[in-house]
């Protein structure tokens, strides 16, 4: 246990979809129950973040992650603010497990990882972070670079945030810095055409 890796998340943001697919009248939180809470649950459950899942601002994608690692991870751990993604799971375990990334499989070429390991974090408290960080869903945007953030909905225009200043993505700076919207606007159509993301109609 001492030298076992435990990473623990959650799925993201509050769902605000109406779903009721249990058995009628089940009391919920049994097994026969499946149910949602709708949009103002999903809103409140999110607070202070703006929206939920679906969307890709704070409160559609922001999750904590618990890491456990006694051997590693000393003094009863503590908090981060430095962020990671999803694509980092997999570099943090090939990493701890002293593996190496496959570059072929079955005769196929094996795409490259996009995420960077999170061990740093655990050992020293801090790491080289990526250059940016992207989102996709549905038609919904985003990418993150440093403090910096640009999202947008389907078929909206880009919103910039100063995440250290202003975390709950209330001031959009879009207006005051245009160029840097731009920049961030280019990469996020660079990383979309290198993955195969699918316009959304």
């Amino acid at each position: 246990m001492e030298n076992t890796v435990v990473l623990f998340l959650s799925d993201n943001g509050g769902c605000a979809e109406e779903i009721h697919r249990g058995q009628k009248g089940a009391e919920i939180g049994t097994k026969e129950s499946f149910e949602s809470y709708g949009l103002p649950w999903a809103n409140a459950s999110n607070t202070p973040f703006r929206l939920y899942k679906h969307w890709v601002h704070e409160g559609g994608i922001a999750t904590p992650l618990i890491a456990h690692w006694p051997a590693v991870i000393r003094k009863g751990g503590g908090l981060t603010s430095r962020p990671g993604h999803l694509i980092d799971l997999m570099a943090t375990c090939i990493d701890v497990a002293g593996a190496e990334y496959p570059k072929t499989f079955q005769g196929r070429e094996v795409l490259p990882l996009e995420g960077k390991s999170l061990a740093p974090i655990f050992r020293t408290g801090t790491r080289e972070g990526h250059d940016a960080i992207y989102w996709e869903h549905e038609g919904n945007k985003a990418v993150r670079q440093g403090k910096w953030k640009i999202v947008a909905r389907h078929k909206g225009p880009w919103e910039l945030y100063d995440l250290e200043a202003d975390r709950t993505e209330m001031a959009n700076l879009a207006a005051r810095e245009p160029e840097r919207v731009k920049a961030m606007a280019s990469l996020w159509e660079k990383w979309a055409e290198k993955v195969g993301v699918v316009p959304w109609k």
